[in-house]
């Protein structure tokens, strides 16, 4: 069976990866992508990298195409919580990319995102859509919530050795993301020369991954934990090294570390366990990295992934697979570029 997709915003960044994920999926028929300024224009001439792979044209609208399997939401927040319930009343699964269903309490969206919620009959069956964490959950799901880029690095850094019990309830997060992370839209802080050759640190204590990040790492250690979240704007297009850093209430040594997160992660398809993660090894690819130190009575780890696959578009596509009932490696079964 040919499942046909639809994605709401298909000219952001996130949307262009989508479609070229979707479009090589073997199990999928891109079906629709959805621009208002671009509606009755051929995808391939906007996206020129999908020249030779899709004819069809933007719409204005996903109600403009009919017969839809699924539905991608990769739009600025605030617009999914306005489609998805009427894709959920016609049967239609969806991941929501946007952010609109990733906080369970309707009061700490409102906080983070800056306007009410207005479908929390759905929010509340949203399924975090982690799924090295969470597969269980997201095999029977019509609604996931896909994780933002820095929230998927830092939980897949942080998770193990949190559930472990071998640290204590708080870690400091470093993050670093490439530009890429900030959208399409323009800005002074986007602008070249004055990101060029630096690095910036941005929305201390009002970055709305932060919120997310302690809701999953609160899961892992039973309780309230303290996540001290700091992102930086690197010079690079697509990456992200998340470095968490944590104090050990007891001694441990390198090889228990290594146990618990090769316990975790050690069949996974898509994280990979390694001695030091590379932002470069994983770009272009659905793969992360993660890594961890012990440092005396403190340890360190890392997780390392590309913010526009793993941290967005592939991960959608992975857990479309798993909602599907597909192989969850369907359209995703390719290396990082290396270079």
């Amino acid at each position: 069976m040919t499942y046909r997709v639809g994605i709401i915003g298909g000219t952001g960044y996130t949307g262009s990866e989508l479609s070229r994920l979707l479009v090589r999926h073997p199990d999928v028929e891109l079906a629709a992508l959805t621009s208002r300024s671009n509606a009755g224009v051929k995808v391939s001439k906007v996206n020129t990298f999908l020249k030779g792979y899709t004819d069809i044209e933007f719409t204005e609208k996903i109600s403009d195409t009919k017969d839809l399997d699924f539905v991608m939401v990769a739009t600025p927040r605030g617009v999914a919580m306005d489609e998805v319930p009427a894709l959920m009343e016609q049967g239609i699964k969806c991941v929501d990319l946007s952010g609109d269903y990733r906080l369970k309490d309707p009061a700490e969206y409102a906080k983070w995102y800056g306007k009410e919620h207005t479908d929390t009959e759905h929010l509340k069956d949203a399924v975090f859509g982690l799924p090295e964490l969470f597969r269980d959950k997201i095999k029977g799901a019509d609604l996931v919530a896909n994780p933002g880029c820095y929230a998927t690095s830092a939980i897949l850094a942080i998770a193990p050795l949190m559930k472990s019990g071998l640290v204590y309830p708080d870690v400091f997060v470093d993050g670093k993301s490439g530009t890429s992370g900030a959208g399409m839209k323009p800005s002074e802080r986007l602008h070249h020369p004055t990101c060029g050759e630096t690095v910036t640190p941005y929305s201390i204590a009002t970055h709305r991954h932060q919120p997310e990040i302690d809701m999953v790492v609160d899961m892992f250690a039973g309780g309230h934990t303290d996540v001290m979240f700091v992102p930086h704007l690197i010079p690079i297009v697509r990456g992200i090294i998340s470095s968490c850093y944590f104090r050990l209430k007891e001694s441990a040594t390198q090889e228990q570390v290594d146990e618990i997160y090769e316990k975790q992660y050690g069949a996974e398809r898509f994280v990979d366990y390694v001695p030091e993660p590379s932002i470069r090894a994983v770009v272009g690819s659905n793969h992360a990295q993660v890594g961890s130190k012990v440092y005396g009575d403190r340890a360190v780890s890392f997780g390392v992934l590309d913010n526009l696959t793993k941290g967005a578009a592939g991960q959608a596509v992975q857990n479309m697979n798993l909602m599907l009932g597909l192989d969850e490696a369907a359209g995703l079964d390719f290396p990082g570029l290396g270079v």
